[in-house]
């Protein structure tokens, strides 16, 4: 075997092992030091947060060096296949990728039969729609907080997936439970929403909805995309029948990966959307095997897997995302996430505090409960300002967003684990040097 061979054979074998393998010990770095001290850290596993101020997680996260990395060791054997046959190549990438659905169960607090690994959050709510059974004079709740992918999964008529669409209605940029009471009746299937609104920050009450749509024999699904990987979700204590989350925000994972939980006991009231072979439970010997029998024919019985799994597309997989994937969720569960948690609301209770120095107005609800990474701040009346506020950022390497949806929203600054006070710092200069510049605006500002 060449030098370049064996070279090649050895990342493939590591890559086997684990591909959530990294530069970083993220176990040690929570271990035996201040919090500060591995969160400053684990800022060397984010080369972007070099030359820039990164708020925007809630927009596109940015991918850790080990995410990267187990990307290109599984690129680079694409190129060489250093092993005995393809075969051998198909299961060492299938195990690869398969990390990802242990970890996503870790994070949660499933079980790893309970995980499906999806491309998005928009691909699970359209798994989720296709699965639900549903017939003429059904409905489903959502809220008018949503991001646009949540409620059109639901408004397919072609597709036969078009039930009522009822709304409950934001007070003030909250969804108390009220809202949801109002509009569940006798034919609700499901109410679907966020967990964390993306325009305001809002953290809804999760349990609270999890009993009311128990009581009422409702399944609750729900788009955490704006919450995992910034402050915990445990299903064994929150019921929840189907959970999507993509992975390019608060998991800092590459695009087109995420995971998809499918709680144990509802597939009776599911329907199986897809169908490929790489669903079925494998024949005895492998599918390597199985290929070499003469005597298979493509219409003999088979067997689906009955997990999560089944929901996946059964076939060719998004294999570099879903390894990398894998590191980022790794990355996550080894940090720990209440070490997340405490260090993002250190990070945006910090920010408040400045926001309120300066008389700026802030969306986002005060409550802590409500409080998640995202603090929206803004003019209201006044969206060209917010925008403006955003260039004038952007200009300063602050990379901050505008949203907006049903009027609540503004500037939008997203803070994760890795960003700090001197990052928060940077943000509120740069806020006051653009109210000195419109003065009239700083006068306007409530208290």
């Amino acid at each position: 075997m060449r030098d370049d061979q064996r070279s090649a054979a050895e990342k493939f074998r590591r890559l086997r092992l684990c591909c959530s393998h990294s530069s970083c010990n993220y176990t040690a770095l929570t271990k035996g030091g201040t919090m500060g001290a591995s969160l400053a850290h684990i800022r060397k596993e984010f080369p972007a947060l070099r030359d820039k101020t990164f708020f925007d997680s809630a927009g596109v996260g940015i991918a850790p060096r080990s995410a990267v990395g187990a990307i290109r060791e599984f690129l680079d054997q694409t190129m060489v296949a250093p092993v005995r046959s393809m075969v051998d190549h198909h299961l060492a990438i299938d195990a690869a990728r398969e990390k990802a659905r242990p970890e996503a169960a870790r994070l949660i607090g499933a079980s790893e039969d309970e995980i499906a690994i999806i491309e998005s959050t928009t691909h699970g709510l359209s798994i989720a729609a296709r699965a639900l059974p549903l017939e003429p004079g059904d409905n489903i709740v959502t809220t008018d907080l949503e991001f646009i992918a949540v409620p059109l999964a639901w408004r397919q008529p072609n597709s036969g997936i078009c039930p009522q669409i009822r709304v409950a209605k934001n007070k003030d940029g909250e969804l108390p439970l009220s809202s949801f009471e109002e509009v569940i009746d006798g034919r609700t299937k499901a109410v679907v929403i966020s967990s964390v609104q993306w325009s305001n920050g809002y953290f809804c009450d999760l349990e609270g909805i999890s009993k009311l749509c128990s009581q009422s024999g409702v399944l609750l699904i729900v788009d955490a995309i704006q919450q995992l990987g910034a402050f915990p979700l445990d299903v064994s204590k929150v019921p929840v029948d189907i959970v999507v989350c993509g992975g390019h925000k608060w998991l800092n994972a590459p695009f087109g990966a995420g995971f998809m939980y499918i709680r144990k006991g509802i597939s009776d009231k599911l329907r199986r959307p897809v169908a490929g072979y790489l669903s079925l439970e494998a024949p005895l010997g492998g599918w390597g095997t199985y290929f070499e029998t003469p005597s298979i024919t493509p219409l003999q019985p088979v067997e689906f897997s009955h997990k999560a799994r089944d929901y996946e597309n059964g076939g060719t997989a998004n294999y570099p995302g879903g390894i990398g994937l894998a590191a980022s969720l790794h990355m996550i569960n080894e940090l720990g996430k209440a070490v997340i948690e405490e260090q993002i609301r250190t990070v945006t209770n910090y920010l408040l505090e400045g926001l309120e120095t300066l008389r700026m107005n802030v969306v986002t609800p005060r409550p802590p409960v409500n409080r998640s990474g995202i603090i929206a701040m803004g003019f209201p009346g006044s969206p060209h300002k917010d925008i403006e506020l955003k260039e004038h950022l952007l200009d300063r390497k602050i990379l901050v967003a505008v949203r907006y949806t049903s009027n609540v929203g503004g500037v939008r600054v997203s803070c994760h684990f890795y960003n700090n006070k001197s990052d928060v710092d940077r943000l509120l200069n740069a806020v006051e040097d653009y109210l000195a510049r419109n003065s009239e605006l700083a006068l306007a500002s409530p208290q």
